[in-house]
């Protein structure tokens, strides 16, 4: 599903033909490629001067279209999360239709996008709306991003080994000599191995050590933190001695108001990522939706637009999505170069060299289409 071509070919006198021939050699037979009509209507002409300018500004518009989309659909696969690929994908709907389901059934909103409008009239007031959805977006998804950040922060903290984890929820106040104008309590950090060396040693790495202090607090898989009790002016001196025998004093004061403080923002946090998630997800799924049909009318305008230029007047071209078959790709260009090529331009490289370049059209060192051509990446998600 990685790649769809939309295609606009000129028109026979009778306009069911086209669809029939293109059909038959490249669908019923040929099994090449699975194709859907692309309907556009006949929308507002205007000069060629115009239609001209247009091409550059549709071109800068359908980029900035499908970055929205893709930031839309990405930031879906983020919050969804989604090592899943399958799981993002399927909440990738436009109007409750998958996104091949979309491009096959497309149908010009006319009630949105009003062909009475000039087509240029048309382009603004999509990107108005792709704007409009992508500073949402970016409201939106760092208020959520924050707030996660925060909280894996503050969970991350209350992880890990004792090393390095927080100790607010380990160390109570009975664990510590709070208040004393003499005595502090030292917590260490003592590997499991080295218990026994911390019970003999413990005592004499410095003065004034209260004897028997010495309590286990917690244990992991690879440490044990012990508390002990002494005097305040030795402190210094007991830490320089605890590292020389491989223990690690942890720094840590006892401040109930700021253990309550880390409590209550974990519980806030906690509800604000709860709060904001399902609001988040359906605003994604919602606004998906919106971007990818915009994109794809900003599509129908250049096909329209380069159709006209292409093929001149009276409006007289078929578009339609075709969907090439594993592996059929240059089987399917090779069809339509013998279908619609006619040999005159590609035969001629001085003419060729003189055409202005435009998209469906391409010169000089780019591969020229004797159609007007489009591809739609819809592989919307990062690898």
């Amino acid at each position: 599903m990685s790649e769809y071509w939309l295609v606009s070919l000129p028109g026979d006198p009778r306009p069911t033909d086209t669809w029939k021939k293109i059909q038959t050699a490249t669908s019923l037979h040929n099994e090449l490629s699975v194709n859907s009509k692309f309907e556009i209507p006949e929308l507002k002409v205007g000069t060629l001067d115009t239609l001209v300018a247009l091409s550059d500004e549709l071109a800068k518009h359908d980029v900035f279209a499908e970055s929205v989309t893709r930031k839309v659909a990405q930031c879906m696969s983020d919050i969804l999360d989604a090592g899943k690929k399958d799981k993002v994908t399927d909440n990738l709907k436009i109007n409750n239709q998958s996104i091949s389901q979309y491009l096959s059934k497309f149908q010009w909103e006319t009630s949105r996008f009003p062909i009475r409008q000039s087509p240029k009239a048309l382009a603004e007031m999509i990107v108005k709306q792709l704007s409009q959805i992508e500073g949402d977006l970016k409201t939106k998804s760092t208020a959520y991003s924050t707030a996660k950040a925060n909280l894996l922060s503050i969970e991350r903290r209350q992880t890990g080994t004792i090393l390095t984890r927080s100790l607010n929820d380990i160390v109570k106040k009975e664990h510590m000599v709070v208040d004393s104008e003499y005595l502090s309590t030292v917590l260490v950090v003592v590997p499991r191995a080295l218990y026994r060396d911390w019970e003999q040693k413990y005592e004499t790495l410095s003065d004034m050590v209260v004897p028997r202090s010495s309590k286990l607090i917690y244990e992991d898989a690879e440490y044990g933190l012990y508390s002990v009790t002494l005097f305040k002016k030795v402190v210094d001196e007991y830490k320089l001695h605890a590292r020389e025998n491989k223990f690690t004093v942890r720094e840590f004061v006892f401040d109930e108001a700021s253990i309550n403080a880390e409590r209550q923002e974990l519980t806030r946090l906690e509800s604000d990522v709860k709060r904001q998630y399902p609001g988040l997800v359906r605003w994604l799924k919602a606004n998906f939706g919106e971007a990818f049909a915009q994109w794809m009318h900003i599509k129908a305008l250049r096909v329209f637009v380069e159709s006209v230029l292409r093929y001149g007047l009276p409006v007289n071209f078929q578009a339609l999505v075709m969907k090439p078959q594993k592996k059929s790709q240059k089987k399917l260009r090779e069809t339509l170069e013998q279908m619609y090529g006619g040999g005159d331009i590609k035969e001629d490289k001085d003419l060729k060299a003189e055409l202005v370049e435009i998209p469906g059209l391409m010169v000089g060192q780019q591969e020229y289409y004797p159609y007007v051509y489009f591809p739609i990446g819809v592989d919307l998600l990062e690898h």
